[in-house]
Formats: C-alpha cells, structure tokens, sequence
C-alpha cells in the first residue's frame, strides 16, 4: 500500500506528509520504501487560532469547531499535495494525527485526548480513506495514548541499549530493552521498548522567545542567545522540582502542563535576563535527557526533531551526556524531519490490516489494540485480510 503518514506537532509550525510504500514483505516483517516528503507551514492567522485554543486559554465550543474545520481543511491542502506530488498521483490511504489542543492527564493516569483536524474534510480533498484519531483507543485501553513512536523506534533501534529521542515541544525517549515483554528471547518476540514523555523541550524554550521578541519569533535559531546566557542555578533547581520527573513510566505530558502560565508562576523576582532564561530552560532539557540516559543505560542514542537545529541544545546534551554516542536518526535510516510522519503511515497501515499498534509497554494500557477511526473516501472501504504476525522487524529503502 501507498500510505500518506501527515502531522503536525506540539511546535505547531508546520504540517509534514510523508508518502511511503509500505509491505508485508515476510512474516513479521515491513518493508517502508520512503517517496519524500511535503512540509507546509501553517498559515499565520491559523496557528495564531490555534495558540488562542491551547492552555491556559479558555475558548468556546464555537472556537473549538472553526478550528477543527480549518485545521481539517488545511490537512486536506497538503495531503492533496503530496497526492499530487511524491505520491505520483496514487495512494490507498492517507494517515491524520491531527493536531492536539488537550491531552487530559491527571498526575499517572490519562483520561482522554483531543486531536483536531476532521478527517471527513481531507477525505473530501483527496478523495482517499482516513485513518485518523489514533490515540483514543490506547486511552481508553488504560493506555497513555503517547509515545506511539516507541511503535517505530521498536522496529528501528538496533539493539539493547539503543535510544530515540524525539526533541519536539516536549522531548520523549524510547529505549530498546534487552528482552521481549515475555522474557523471551528478543529475535523470537516483538521487540521490547521502555517509552514516555521525559519533559519540555520546544514548549517552554519557544515561549520564551515569544515573550522575549514580543511575539516577533518563536525560535532561538540554533540556540544562540541561550549560548550568550548563564544558566540560572536556582531557577533550574526550582524546575526540576516539579512532581512530573518523580512518576515512574509509563507517563505523558504536554503543553496542558508546560504551558506559559506554568512558566511564569516559577520566575523569581527579579527575573533573569531573556538569555540566562532561555539558558537555563535548555539546561533543563539537556539535565532531564542526560538523567534519563543513565538511568536507563543508553549507550546510543539517534535524535530526531526540531530540537536537531538547536545547537546549544545539543551541545549541552552531549557534555552532560558524555558517554553516550549521540547521532541523529539518519544513522538508523530515517530522515530526522520524517521520522514521525512516517510513524503515523505505519500506525495507519497496521490499522488497515488489523493489527493492533500501540506499544503497550511504553504506554502502559492494559492490551494491544487496533487504533484509530476510518472514514471513506469517494470509494466504498474494502480492507485486506487481517495479519496475524506482528511485525519483528523493518527493512527501510528509499524510492
């Protein structure tokens, strides 16, 4: 099949839409043969729209159902422009995340979560089947219904000991584990991962920047006033004392918690400058990864998201992650600004053919479950016959 993977983050900039081929090439394992990729920002007053929509804002069932239809019909653009584009014209499914406006967790349990961009409108503009809301059915499984990449990362790490981190608005690990969830050998098994939310990242660094340029940018490129500031010692013990970093996995978060509000109330009086605050906030990042690193015995680790740019960031990742051999996620075959369009073409493609998907060792729900709703296209659904071996392993080409 011909899936069309589409996302937009918790960065909320742009919308990606990987095209793929993807089959079951042997039993338990995919074959993923990469097309390209379409990347489109959002357009301004829509994602002015949608920070109006995000905690700690209050906005009304009326906002909530302009915003679901902009958004649907802004996804509907850009899959129809990877229809028409890396995809050749033909595609048997398009995959939709949506864009997350609340994901309902209250301190180790999630309850709920809200993806907006209704698939009905990206069906209409393509005329292709939708596989999208994937993350409800893991939530009410008991599930946190996040990281689902640990979905990808199973298949990709190369052994025990291996970790991907994704430095998006909100940084997550996934580890290989020695063993299958059976204790059986790994090679005999669905590949064993430890997964979560491990804290901030983009969330709290870009409002930073917002605050700090009056709303002009929402980036320090590649990091460079946080390379001018001195990190505040006493703001980052304050920040590291939140009760989020003392749950045990499986865990999530989001900008419900890490929101400007959360910031604002932590600043001490007077506040640092605008570069000791965004130094401090990337230490943060670098101290809560680097932790999670040696307590999890990550000997490498591949690195993917819009965090890659940040190059002090990254910098300070590897000196207090000195051990550890840091790369980005190129070196396990998949293109950093890819990787989780192209989850979400995997997790669609498992859907389709009847095969539960979500990681439940990684998001702690009670039993794999098939994920995701189905809307139509402008042809009636025909599925395949169901698989019944998970898949073990993945092969990636490139077209």
């Amino acid at each position: 099949m011909r899936m069309i993977g589409l996302l937009s983050g918790t960065s909320h900039d742009a919308a990606d839409a990987a095209v793929t081929d993807l089959e079951f090439s042997a039993p338990g394992e995919i074959t993923m043969r990469s097309r390209g990729l379409v990347s489109t920002p959002f357009p301004p007053d829509l994602r002015a729209e949608l920070l109006a929509a995000l905690p700690p804002g209050t906005v009304s069932a009326g906002h909530l159902c302009r915003l679901d239809t902009r958004l649907g019909r802004f996804f509907g653009t850009v899959a129809a422009r990877a229809l028409a584009g890396p995809a050749d014209g033909r595609a048997d499914w398009i995959v939709s995340h949506g864009q997350t406006v609340h994901h309902w967790v209250d301190g180790a349990r999630a309850h709920g979560t809200l993806q907006l961009g209704a698939a009905a409108w990206i069906a209409e503009a393509t005329g292709l089947p939708v596989v999208s809301d994937l993350r409800s059915r893991d939530v009410a499984a008991g599930g946190q219904g996040a990281p689902l990449v640990a979905a990808l990362d199973a298949l990709l790490l190369p052994g025990p000991g291996h970790g991907a981190l994704n430095l998006g608005g909100i940084a997550n690990l996934t580890v290989r584990l020695p063993t299958g969830d059976d204790g059986t050998a790994a090679s005999h098994a669905a590949p064993a991962v430890l997964a979560y939310d491990v804290g901030p990242a983009g969330a709290l660094l870009d409002e930073a920047v917002a605050w700090a340029t009056n709303g002009e940018s929402r980036i320090d490129a590649g990091g460079a006033r946080a390379a001018r500031g001195t990190v505040d010692r006493t703001l980052l013990t304050r920040l590291l004392d939140d009760p989020y970093y003392r749950l045990p996995p499986p865990k999530s978060t989001g900008k419900e918690h890490f929101h400007p509000g959360y910031l604002r109330d932590r600043l001490p009086e007077p506040p640092p400058t605008w570069d000791d605050l965004l130094a401090t906030l990337t230490e943060l990042t670098a101290s809560l990864v680097a932790d999670a690193c040696r307590a999890h015995r990550v000997s490498d680790l591949y690195v993917s998201g819009g965090g890659l740019r940040n190059h002090r960031l990254m910098a300070r990742l590897r000196a207090r992650a000195a051990d550890v051999r840091i790369v980005d996620s190129t070196a396990v075959g998949v293109p950093p600004q890819e990787k989780e369009a192209l989850l979400f073409a995997l997790l669609g493609f498992l859907t389709v053919h009847g095969v539960p998907a979500n990681p439940v060792a990684a998001t702690g729900a009670r039993r794999p479950v098939l994920l995701g709703s189905l809307t139509p296209g402008r042809t009636p659904l025909r599925l395949p016959e169901p698989v019944v071996e998970p898949p073990r392993r993945l092969v990636l080409l490139r077209a």
